[in-house]
């Protein structure tokens, strides 16, 4: 039962004055907009209009029911026309998930920028790696690093960041610069606890890939700490190209070992739930995050890799 068909039937009739130009305005035939005016009746149990073969008129009944009826069809073209408008412009709080390394180094110092594009946006950020559990946030969008394995989730590939072996200026002039992986034995290395596969660091040979174990004195159990260790001088890293990229940019960190080192690109992707519509704040998020990180920024300028 459609009540606001019957509803604007009803209201467009008796602004029309008749049957003929109400049905014209709704894209009806007069008696298919005659049946809907006459089910509300019946439903009602009143007799709203008093017809004629010339015009047609409010009862008493008709008339109550018309001052309540139209404010409220007017409310719904409102309200749609208010979402329709909301679909086209990017506008509402955006919650954003995105891993510490990619956050703290590339997202946030962009932000300003996005939001200077999308005033309307409210921006939601949680930088954390630890990613939320299915249905545990309701999250519009979260940026990954690695390899996915949700199929239920859509997603767009941002850029690929890499891993860099490097080391700072000062602990290379004490120690010496490696020239061979093999070197590295006789190197203080920098690792991270919680990512313990990363103390094997890959190389290519002519037999292929060939995997170091490294080690050192002093180990952490994040990459910032390890970053900071090895702006230090305390050791030589190996550390993804979005948080050592400004430092080997400016020279603080230098890229070692790089005819040597194999890469190993990991993606970087913007994911949400999948569903027929996407929404606008999210649709600009994901374009913007492809415009300003598509060809990997923090790679520029850098040199000996």
């Amino acid at each position: 039962m459609d009540r606001a068909a019957e509803m604007s039937a009803f209201v467009r009739t008796v602004e029309t004055g008749g049957f003929t130009a109400a049905a014209r305005d709704l894209g009806l035939t007069p008696s298919a907009l005659s049946k809907l005016v006459s089910r509300l009746e019946d439903r009602l149990g009143v007799r709203l209009l008093t017809r004629s073969t010339r015009r047609v008129q409010m009862t008493v009944e008709g008339e109550a029911f018309f001052n309540r009826a139209r404010p409220i069809l007017t409310a719904i073209a409102e309200a749609e026309a208010e979402i329709a408008e909301a679909g086209r412009h990017p506008r509402g709080q955006l919650r954003l998930h995105c891993g510490s390394a990619f956050g703290m180094h590339q997202l946030t110092p962009a932000i300003p920028r996005f939001l200077e594009a999308y005033p309307d946006i409210e921006l939601e950020l949680t930088i954390n790696d630890q990613l939320p559990a299915p249905g545990e946030d309701n999250f519009d969008l979260i940026v990954r690093i690695g390899a996915l394995d949700d199929s239920s989730l859509v997603a767009r590939r941002i850029c690929n960041v890499e891993r860099v072996i490097c080391a700072a200026p000062s602990y290379l002039e004490r120690y010496g610069t490696p020239r061979t992986p093999d070197d590295l034995q006789h190197h203080n290395c920098l690792w991270i606890t919680s990512l313990p596969a990363l103390r094997r660091w890959p190389f290519d040979t002519d037999d292929g890939v060939r995997v170091v174990h490294i080690g050192g004195n002093v180990v952490a159990n994040n990459t910032e700490t390890v970053l900071q260790l090895a702006l230090a001088g305390v050791g030589i890293t190996r550390l993804t190209d979005i948080i050592a990229g400004e430092a080997l940019r400016r020279g603080a960190l230098v890229p070692i070992l790089g005819d040597w080192h194999h890469v190993e690109p990991v993606p970087v992707h913007a994911t949400y739930p999948s569903g027929r519509h996407v929404s606008p704040k999210v649709r600009a998020m994901v374009d913007f995050l492809v415009e300003r990180f598509g060809q990997a920024p923090w790679r520029q300028g850098i040199s000996g890799k």
